[in-house]
């Protein structure tokens, strides 16, 4: 679609990613059809959202809480293949079922206020006249890089886990690892074998779970994101408020000191880390697992943030914006909250359309 006239439609879904492909089944099982009513615009080059940047040594048979898109199970499903490929052949195989039919790749780069209630949404392919839109960005393009004071004369190497290459790469290396989630004790897991050595720093002293993680114990944790939405705060994950899983794997990395935990250093020098008491680590590599900020630039000229830093919401709904449903955003960051989201979503876009209808 070229030109700068802008195309009319139903609903816009941003991002094709768990919570976007949801929020597309969904309008689609309810009557919506797709480039006739609403559209999917997706960033990538092809189907699998952020699952197609994860490292290869991230097999499916270690992925947490992987669950199933609405409508089709992922099944058979080999355990020791990378997840990228699993997930990227069943989302693929997802689109193509419900006939979604996504557009890619289109960056979008605003979305706006139009006239007559409307939303404008700014792309790579042209413009789109909306009444409603799902926001399903996620995550993996803001990885979160700390600030700390010397961090630009590392003589080594600076990389996020958004670029971890996988533990090969780190053979016969002195690394410092930084972040106190599951990304972080994986990569130090893997590392081990293969560096030099490896030392953890995290900000706070990290909490491992025992028994199992039961569907109460959730709800528990997705309420207290839930909580901080509401309040307009910058969300955080999930996984925060949970803490790391105590398996088998995670048992020998205490027990062999893989796993043993350094406060955080305060400041970076041309060597590696050291902290205030004057105690030094030499480094080859300063990997930071410091996780990822939501993907919202595009809504900036919306101004839906409140003054805490984040973006209230009422379920998804934007309080700032009733037209606006941010999904896979804070409490619905799981991939299971992510499929909740996308059917509370449409219902509201149904509701809020419905209401127009009646009032024009």
């Amino acid at each position: 679609m070229g030109g700068a006239e802008a195309a009319e439609i139903q609903a816009v879904v941003i991002g094709a990613g768990q919570a976007g492909l949801s929020g597309a089944y969904h309008l689609r099982r309810t009557g919506f059809e797709p480039e006739r009513d609403f559209v999917v615009l997706d960033h990538n080059p092809g189907p699998g959202g952020a699952w197609r940047y994860r490292w290869p040594s991230l097999t499916y048979d270690r992925v947490h809480g992987m669950h199933s898109l609405p409508g089709m199970e992922l099944t058979d499903a080999d355990p020791a293949r990378p997840s990228s490929e699993v997930i990227t052949e069943y989302f693929d195989r997802y689109e193509r079922a419900f006939d979604l039919r996504v557009r890619r790749p289109v960056k979008v780069r605003a979305v706006r206020e139009d006239t007559g209630g409307r939303l404008l949404v700014e792309t790579s392919a042209g413009i789109w006249s909306t009444r409603a839109l799902i926001n399903a960005t996620g995550t993996w393009d803001r990885p979160f890089w700390p600030r700390y004071e010397g961090q630009e004369t590392f003589l080594g190497r600076q990389l996020h886990t958004a670029h971890y290459p996988g533990p090969g790469a780190f053979a016969g290396q002195r690394v410092v690892v930084v972040g106190g989630g599951a990304s972080a004790t994986q990569h130090l897991l893997e590392i081990a074998p293969y560096a030099a050595d490896t030392t953890w720093v995290t900000r706070r002293p990290p909490v491992f779970r025992e028994g199992p993680f039961d569907e109460e114990a959730g709800r528990a944790a997705v309420a207290l994101v839930e909580e901080r939405v509401r309040r307009g705060l910058p969300p955080r994950s999930v996984v925060s408020v949970t803490g790391l899983p105590l398996n088998d794997a995670i048992r020998r990395g205490l027990a062999d000191g893989v796993l043993d935990r350094q406060p955080m250093f305060d400041r970076i020098t041309p060597e590696g880390v050291e902290w205030k008491d004057g105690r030094r680590v030499e480094a080859d590599v300063i990997l930071w697992a410091t996780g990822f900020r939501p993907a919202v630039d595009h809504l900036t000229p919306l101004r839906l943030r409140e003054p805490g830093g984040g973006i209230r919401l009422e379920g998804t709904r934007a309080v700032a914006d009733p037209r606006v449903h941010l999904v896979g955003y804070g409490p619905s960051a799981s991939t299971v909250g992510a499929n909740r989201a996308g059917r509370a979503a449409v219902r509201d876009v149904r509701r809020l359309l419905a209401e127009e209808r009646v009032t024009v």
